[in-house]
């Protein structure tokens, strides 16, 4: 079992920064690929990045390029989603999610999500 908890939402101006975090226990943290998503209301869930076990590999989805920056520290067992010059599009419900890196293929383990609000 991994369990995820993601800390650091809140409500912003637009043009602020947000800095996101992911605590992970349960099992080998490097051993997984790290992801944030994202969910607005009335509209499907988005992935936003990703990362793999040794941070070598990063995926950002096009509207984030250039704006927001994922990174882990695993020896502390945290992934970070830094977001700067937020946008009121922004605006969701942002979850952690884990998968194990050889062999899974699909996000297994999720965090509760935390709220992310941007003001225009």
């Amino acid at each position: 079992q991994v369990q995820l908890v993601e800390s650091g939402g809140g409500l912003v101006q637009a043009g602020g920064s947000l800095r996101l975090a992911c605590a992970a226990s349960g099992r080998t943290f490097s051993d997984y690929r790290m992801g944030w998503f994202r969910q607005a209301p009335g509209k499907d869930r988005e992935y936003v990045a990703g990362i793999s076990g040794s941070g070598g590999n990063i995926y950002y989805t096009d509207s984030v390029k250039g704006r927001f920056t994922i990174s882990r520290d695993n020896a502390k067992n945290t992934v970070y989603l830094q977001m700067n010059s937020l946008k009121p599009e922004d605006t969701a419900v942002y979850y952690c999610a884990a998968k194990y890196s050889m062999g899974s293929t699909r996000y297994d383990y999720w965090g509760q999500g935390t709220q992310v609000t941007v003001s225009s």
